[in-house]
């Protein structure tokens, strides 16, 4: 895969994107195409003022006319992050009945753990934690770290999709809410990351050729025909919420700090040890690729941070000190039970992207012309 752009160095004028992404495109102006990727789902997904408020209140009311006589009239994913604790909040705040979904993999952080008790508690929320089996797991993340695709969280994104699917089917709930957002999410090439959560057949590939070859029997899987099954036919809804309201990062921080006693991890999805420790040392050792500049570029298309100040942001480490990252690389090691000897070997093997291994890109395009055909069908 390529790790960066050909040719001299550059970086965006308005974003602090740079050629770090082998994609990245300028115009003539210097203003990279994610900035105007970035302008483009603004101006079709987000709303201001009272048509805002509007689709809100059309969206919250079709959500409890949907749910009546039912014990939750909808599906959130918890993490304990700033995006699905303000979710958490906003839902409640709107008189929804949610059922909340937490994915324990053996990574999350003590601070994790305290937040979502505390939501829970706070809110009053019925909890389902999905506690996956810990060394089938390691194995199944292990296997990913040894192939050295770019997506090391692919398996955590496939087991909290699946599991929130089936409870939707056991519950006859038909919305799931997440947390993803235009305004802090739209900015990541797809180049540092693998787009397709639900790509089984990705996932058994690189396990079959890096795994310890025994049987994934508790991994919450959903297979191709699963999910056309969960999207066609029970027609189950993945809805945004985040999108249609005018959501700021640093009022949300505020709102889930006083109302709910949220602690705050340092960093975007720094609640999962693996996490953090992926995105700030595994991915930007392999590849160059630091997602803080993602990241910090959203907040400058969406006016909540100055360029200059993401500039000085993404100057600074994240680990401040060597033995900060040597307490993580530690830690790290430990839980996957290798050496480091065998550690420092991966990080030095080149990065590989998830479409180098077996995926399920036919069938996708098949489901495509599938449901082009069926929104037609509706639509009449």
């Amino acid at each position: 895969m390529k790790l960066k752009k050909e040719g001299p160095y550059q970086i965006c004028v308005r974003c602090i994107m740079d050629t770090t992404d082998p994609d990245i495109v300028f115009d003539s102006n210097g203003v990279c195409n994610h900035c105007h990727h970035y302008d483009s789902v603004n101006a079709y997904y987000i709303l201001k003022g009272d048509a805002a408020k509007a689709r809100l209140d059309k969206l919250i009311n079709t959500i409890k006319q949907d749910g009546k006589g039912k014990e939750y009239d909808c599906i959130i994913g918890l993490s304990g992050g700033v995006d699905s604790s303000y979710v958490a909040w906003l839902v409640k705040q709107h008189g929804l009945r949610p059922l909340a979904v937490h994915l324990d993999n053996g990574w999350n952080s003590e601070l994790a753990v305290q937040n979502v008790e505390n939501i829970v508690n706070k809110l009053g929320l019925d909890l389902f934690t999905i506690v996956i089996d810990w060394e089938e797991f390691r194995d199944l993340q292990l296997a990913y770290l040894k192939s050295s695709v770019v997506d090391l969280e692919a398996t955590s994104d496939h087991a909290i999709i699946t599991t929130m699917y089936k409870l939707a089917e056991k519950n006859k709930i038909r919305y799931l809410i997440n947390g993803t957002n235009v305004v802090t999410e739209s900015i990541l090439p797809l180049g540092w990351y693998y787009k397709w959560k639900s790509d089984l057949i990705n996932i058994k590939d690189i396990y079959k050729k890096f795994g310890s070859g025994k049987k994934l029997k508790t991994f919450p899987m959903m297979s191709f025909t699963k999910n056309v099954y969960y999207s066609i036919f029970l027609n189950l809804k993945w809805v945004s919420i985040l999108n249609y309201i005018d959501f700021n990062k640093q009022d949300a921080i505020k709102v889930i700090t006083e109302e709910l006693g949220w602690k705050n991890y340092g960093g975007k999805h720094h609640e999962s040890v693996i996490t953090k420790f992926y995105q700030s040392y595994i991915l930007p050792k392999k590849t160059g690729f630091d997602k803080r500049r993602a990241h910090l570029s959203n907040l400058i298309c969406s006016a909540q941070i100055s360029r200059e100040n993401a500039l000085l942001e993404i100057s600074q480490p994240v680990y401040k000190t060597d033995q900060e990252l040597e307490a993580d690389i530690d830690y790290v090691i430990k839980k996957f039970e290798i050496t480091r000897a065998e550690f420092d070997q991966i990080i030095s093997n080149p990065p590989r992207a998830n479409q180098e291994f077996k995926t399920d890109a036919g069938y996708r395009k098949w489901l495509q012309r599938v449901m082009y055909v069926v929104n037609k069908f509706r639509s009449k």
